[in-house]
């Protein structure tokens, strides 16, 4: 019998031949990932030396940190937190990226998503970089472990494959392919388990698109998403890879805890509706609904083909006036290439709001909403709160769509403008 890409993977972390789901191992992580947040860093690197006695990390080739939250800072206490965090990678001579963008797309740019390497983080969007071959674990408040111990006690996960077939048409991305997957198998459909996506949908997808994808894994309830990487991944990654790792790949022969084939032919743009990101229906039941906000960034969106999708739709339109559209790109070098097209102007010159990258819109720290108001998003969540008042609403939609809905002041179907 075979094995999946995530067995492989940790077996060769765990120093094993082979390894099998079920089975506990203890694994040596080859990148230990973090963004600064209050709660978290700040008490690992105090619980390190008060409790555990540790002053220095073994080898900090392996850890990286990402200061990407509270970018720009607006209180001392966020500024003396960024301030921890710098002196911490200095003292342990830890690298520390500071505003070139959200940390899990920053992490892909600059090498962290090695094919073949297992890494951790306590966000499970890190699963993103599942995307080039990589095993990427969100361990949450678990992750002092990596910190303190080479190894990490871990059991070996069960592997869900979804394959996906069919051709995409016109104004449907790859964040509407993976809303149809919690559809279609439910948000628990992959509890604990790897999410490993294939097909011919997921060769086609650009690896943006992919990465949408596999950054959004946690809410089919899977501890991360892998693809095994295609000439297209190894291209980009291989040349960025922060560690010789041999890329490995599942067997024709491995054994699933499920296979499931979708068809996606079909599929037309959708929304996911509030207050749960389980609730996927189609774009095309709530069109005209008003919306005063529009939000296009976010770790699973704000890329290159967003933002040329969104200034298509927009190029020659004007935003509704009184609506708020906010456009925050992935990375700076992200920006940087969608100012070189001239994306930057068209957004711009179209009314809208384009800011530098931080992870603060997503999770309600800037563009706040207010009680009563809805917005169109492609944000990660779409709870309660999550964007400022808990009596606001968010509907999460792909690219085009927000576009779209700027222009009317309303939901809106993007295919008309595209």
């Amino acid at each position: 019998m075979g094995a999946t890409i995530a067995e492989k993977i940790l077996a060769r972390c765990a120093g094993l031949d082979r390894v099998s789901a079920g089975q506990d191992i203890r694994a040596r992580p080859d990148f230990v990932i973090a963004y600064d947040f209050p709660g978290y860093t700040d008490v690992i690197f105090r619980q390190m030396k008060d409790e555990f006695g540790i002053d220095k990390v073994t080898d900090p080739s392996r850890f990286a940190l990402f200061i990407d939250h509270m970018v720009p800072a607006v209180t001392p206490a966020e500024e003396e937190l960024h301030q921890i965090t710098r002196d911490w990678g200095a003292a342990q001579n830890v690298p520390v990226f500071e505003r070139k963008g959200i940390g899990h797309q920053v992490a892909a740019e600059l090498g962290y998503a090695t094919p073949g390497a297992f890494a951790v983080h306590f966000d499970g969007h890190i699963s993103q970089l599942g995307t080039y071959g990589t095993l990427a674990i969100g361990l949450r408040r678990h992750l002092l472990e990596a910190f303190v111990k080479e190894h990490i006690l871990i059991t070996v996960p069960h592997t869900v494959r979804v394959n996906l077939t069919g051709t995409l048409q016109t104004g449907v991305m790859a964040r509407d392919v993976f809303h149809h997957i919690v559809r279609v198998l439910g948000p628990s459909s992959c509890r604990f388990k790897v999410l490993e996506l294939g097909g011919e949908v997921i060769d086609a997808l650009s690896l943006e698109g992919r990465q949408a994808i596999t950054c959004l894994a946690m809410f089919t309830g899977a501890i991360t998403a892998v693809i095994n990487p295609d000439e297209k991944a190894l291209a980009y990654a291989a040349p960025r890879a922060r560690a010789d790792i041999e890329p490995v790949f599942s067997d024709p022969d491995a054994s699933y805890a499920a296979v499931y084939t979708i068809d996606v032919t079909d599929l037309e743009p959708v929304i996911v509706v509030p207050p749960s990101p389980a609730n996927t229906e189609n774009l095309s039941d709530h069109l005209g609904t008003e919306v005063q906000v529009g939000y296009l960034g976010s770790c699973a969106s704000g890329r290159l083909e967003d933002l040329r999708i969104a200034a298509q739709v927009l190029r020659g339109r004007q935003v509704k006036p009184g609506f708020q559209l906010n456009v925050v790109p992935t990375s700076q070098e992200i920006m940087r290439q969608a100012a070189a097209e001239g994306l930057i102007t068209d957004l711009v010159a179209a009314g809208a709001f384009v800011t530098s990258s931080s992870c603060d819109y997503c999770f309600g720290r800037l563009g706040v909403m207010s009680a009563g108001q809805r917005a169109v998003s492609t944000g990660t969540l779409n709870v309660r709160g999550r964007m400022g008042s808990r009596d606001s609403e968010i509907f999460i939609v792909n690219a085009a769509a927000v576009a779209a809905a700027a222009i009317e002041g309303r939901i809106a179907d993007p295919r008309r403008y595209l």
